[in-house]
């Protein structure tokens, strides 16, 4: 049988053999979105298999400024009040698994790296819209930046597009 280490363009492909039995932080990364409640259901039950805590967090993108100083948002300014209360809803639904959260400004891509890397996290649990094309050209993929990136093994969970809308559906506007 053929070793599944080695490289492919510049990526170790040598197997994880980390034992998250010993983690004891596992960052959870959230934009509030399907996405990432999705995700957080599988964070959490690593987080509690592992004896492991979650680092909950949401980073906050700076606002764009134009030439002439003036900001624009996208949206109405962000009112940093409203999200940390939208942080702090965030959290496992088994009581049992311990977590905190955590508020930052920045690239969210480059915040997450650091976070980890600040906190010797064991591993990153991340939920991703799956976007490709050229919705993915233009909005990027935080995803696919942090995997490149991350300090630790990152597992990237994705929801099918039926789930996600049947979850939308059930979600108050």
């Amino acid at each position: 049988m053929a070793s599944r280490s080695g490289t492919l363009q510049g990526y170790d492909l040598t197997p994880w053999t980390g034992d998250l039995t010993m983690a004891k932080t596992i960052v959870f990364p959230t934009d509030f979105s399907t996405a990432s409640d999705a995700a957080l259901e599988h964070a959490a039950a690593l987080a509690k298999s592992a004896g492991a805590s979650l680092l909950i967090i949401h980073v906050e993108e700076p606002p764009l400024a134009y030439g002439g100083g003036e900001l624009y948002y996208g949206l109405p300014e962000p009112d940093p009040e409203r999200i940390l209360r939208m942080l702090e809803d965030v959290k496992p639904n088994d009581a049992s698994v311990p977590y905190t959260h955590r508020l930052t400004m920045g690239d969210p891509a480059s915040e997450i790296v650091r976070i980890a890397e600040d906190e010797a996290a064991e591993m990153i649990v991340l939920g991703t819209h799956g976007r490709t094309g050229v919705t993915r050209l233009l909005m990027g993929s935080v995803a696919e930046a942090v995997v490149r990136r991350a300090p630790c093994p990152v597992l990237v969970y994705r929801e099918t597009p039926a789930r996600l809308a049947k979850t939308k559906a059930t979600v108050p506007a």
